[in-house]
């Protein structure tokens, strides 16, 4: 995260909360609960994954300015999830899904990567188990790999720009666990953004394995968006573009 960042701790009973407090100076555990924005009518949209993830605009009482922002509640994958949904074993707050995820973030943010800034994440202790919601800063005028395929080509630079981003991540040992065409933002100004490090990590072993894991992960999602949206404007060229860029850095 930059500097100036305040990382401050909200703890009662159950419930334990970290955020940056030069985000926002007038927290209250509620704002990592979509009910709180509902009652400010400030949602502005919504995304389906395994769950909702909630878009939201917060307005700073002191400097009037707003900023965009998103919540997101873990969700558990797989045919676990269908019977546990969202609850995971507690073993030690640092070790929880949300402060994992908060804690990467933050480090990309010092290393000026491409990702969303993290805002706040709540833990709530239910007996061995927890629940965890994470906020964090909105890529704003952006859309997914999956949107802008559906709608039209990609440029050839911009495939190598997509490249070389992911090979500046892979760098920086950082490991997305879920890299796919969702996951991927283009902005209104051409700049790539990843977004999603649920259980992202830094990882400085066995480099070339999982950066190559990284990499098939994400071309099996366009294979699997493209034989699954009547309109999906990716080929097999453009993979070898992606990888052009990303083999140049």
């Amino acid at each position: 995260m930059s500097n100036g960042a305040q990382i401050k701790i909200h703890q009662q009973d159950k419930l334990y909360c970290l955020y940056d407090s030069n985000e926002l100076n007038s927290f209250v555990p509620d704002m990592l609960d979509v009910s709180y924005w509902q009652k400010e009518n400030a949602i502005t949209g919504s995304a389906q994954g395994r769950g909702t993830t909630w878009f939201v605009k917060h307005t700073d009482k002191k400097s009037k300015q707003v900023e965009h922002w998103v919540l997101r509640h873990y969700y558990r994958g797989g045919l676990i999830g269908k019977i546990i949904n969202d609850s995971y074993w507690f073993t030690s707050q640092a070790n929880t899904r949300a402060a994992r995820e908060f804690s990467l973030l933050e480090h990309m943010q010092k290393l000026a990567l491409p990702a969303p800034k993290p805002i706040a994440f709540r833990v709530i202790r239910h007996g061995l188990f927890y629940r965890a919601d994470l906020l964090s800063s909105r890529i704003v005028h952006a859309e997914d790999l999956v949107a802008l395929l559906s709608k039209q080509p990609l440029t050839a630079a911009l495939w190598k720009k997509i490249g070389v981003t992911i090979k500046h991540f892979h760098d920086n040992n950082i490991y997305h666990h879920d890299l796919n065409a969702h996951n991927i933002l283009i902005d209104k100004n051409d700049q790539v953004f990843l977004i999603d490090f649920d259980r992202g990590a830094v990882r400085k072993n066995n480099q070339a394995s999982w950066q190559q894991a990284n990499l098939a992960r994400l071309q099996r999602s366009f294979l699997k968006e493209l034989n699954k949206l009547p309109t999906f404007h990716w080929q097999h060229d453009n993979w070898q573009l992606l990888l052009e860029g990303y083999l140049s850095h």
